[in-house]
């Protein structure tokens, strides 16, 4: 695992569907005296022993229905930890995983006074953004697939065909409201999964990924 901040991990890249061979994922482990989180999932069994060295899974929290795989059975048997994800998708994660969440949620919540669940879908009709606040200064906000950067730096919005245009627009528009510094997608920027930003680049960065959804017809 990459240390990015004193309580932020990233897993290395991996591709998770042999026949998408563009599809690179990346998941976060957030240390905490109280039991780490970890954001989106890896099937890498070296990064799962790296977790257990810097102290297990305390929940996992996933981003959206696409993350669902063989790992959550593994990291919840290694780990004995707790999976969160959207009740919108709960059945397609067991039936994609063979294990369904623990917890889940349908609204904005707060978790530990720091890890703010953001429900906002588009992308998927669960896709949910998490934004916590580091005791060491920094907002990372999580947006899985919902925007990120592609491999040339630019910022791009998950639209594909079972998305929701509308929604997804409205989602972006609402993250455009936040005030992030770091900013870390799932599934975008095989090059790119992290970017530091400051609110006004923050607000560029969305323009930029809503501009050819607003140029769409319909």
């Amino acid at each position: 695992m990459k240390q990015l901040y004193p309580d932020l991990w990233q897993t290395r890249v991996e591709q998770p569907l042999p026949n998408v061979p563009d599809l690179k994922t990346r998941a976060y482990l957030i240390t905490r005296p109280d039991g780490n989180l970890l954001i989106y999932s890896t099937g890498h069994e070296d990064e799962h022993a790296a977790m257990a060295g810097l102290g297990g899974v305390r929940r996992q929290y996933l981003s959206h229905v696409d993350e669902a795989g063989p790992a959550l059975a593994q990291i919840r048997q290694r780990f004995g930890s707790e999976l969160w994800g959207h009740a919108a998708e709960a059945e397609a994660v067991r039936n994609r995983a063979g294990v369904a969440p623990d917890r889940t949620f349908e609204a904005a919540e707060t978790h530990f006074d720091a890890l703010e669940v953001l429900p906002l879908p588009g992308h998927t009709v669960g896709s949910t953004a998490y934004l916590y606040r580091s005791p060491h200064g920094r907002r990372y906000l999580f947006t899985g697939d919902t925007i990120g950067r592609d491999d040339r730096g630019v910022w791009t919005a998950g639209l594909l065909p079972f998305s929701e245009k509308a929604q997804l627009v409205a989602t972006l528009e609402r993250m455009a409201e936040l005030a992030p510094d770091v900013v870390l997608s799932s599934a975008f920027g095989g090059e790119h999964p992290a970017a530091e930003v400051t609110p006004q680049s923050w607000r560029a960065a969305v323009e930029e990924a809503l501009a050819p959804l607003m140029a769409q017809a319909g």
